[in-house]
């Protein structure tokens, strides 16, 4: 879809033939489609900016990035901070909606759901379940872990050696 953005800030939805707002963009990409934006003079593409703002502005975006990262994320600098955003975060949201995916095999071990809990007197306490899978049969890659902690202390001092 294609949004043209006025220097009013109005978007005109060029599908629909009619002004939307931010709200009703967000909702469209919410619904799968995805957008283009374009200043309506220049034709220069806004879609990242725009998609920031969704973001930032109505999706509780203000609480996602304390503060403190934001002032250091601003002092990196172009190239760096294209670095940072580009591998980490979309690294950190990869690993997080994974984990997400993944995280039902993890139930049978959780004390507070487990039937197998002595100390439980919840409903389903005796509710005959599937043995839990084996450890050995879902291994968390401990090479991944340390690599993304060594990145991580890497970032850090490299911030650290900014600010200084």
């Amino acid at each position: 879809m294609l949004v043209k953005k006025y220097g009013n800030r109005r978007l005109y939805d060029t599908v629909s033939s009619r002004y939307i707002t931010l709200d009703e963009l967000a909702q469209k990409i919410i619904e799968g489609a995805e957008a283009k934006v374009v200043d309506a003079k220049t034709g220069r593409d806004l879609t990242p900016e725009t998609l920031t703002q969704i973001i930032m502005e109505g999706r509780g975006g203000e609480s996602l990035l304390p503060v403190g990262l934001l002032h250091s994320l601003i002092r990196l600098g172009d190239d760096a901070l294209a670095d940072f955003l580009g591998r980490y975060v979309q690294g950190a949201l990869e690993m997080y909606l994974q984990a997400k995916k993944s995280a039902q095999t993890f139930i049978p071990f959780n004390p507070f759901l487990s039937a197998t809990n002595p100390f439980s007197n919840a409903p389903w306490a005796n509710v005959n379940q599937p043995a839990p899978p084996s450890l050995a049969a879902t291994p968390a890659p401990p090479s991944d872990i340390e690599l993304l902690r060594r990145e991580i202390d890497e970032l850090k001092r490299s911030m650290q050696k900014k600010k200084r």
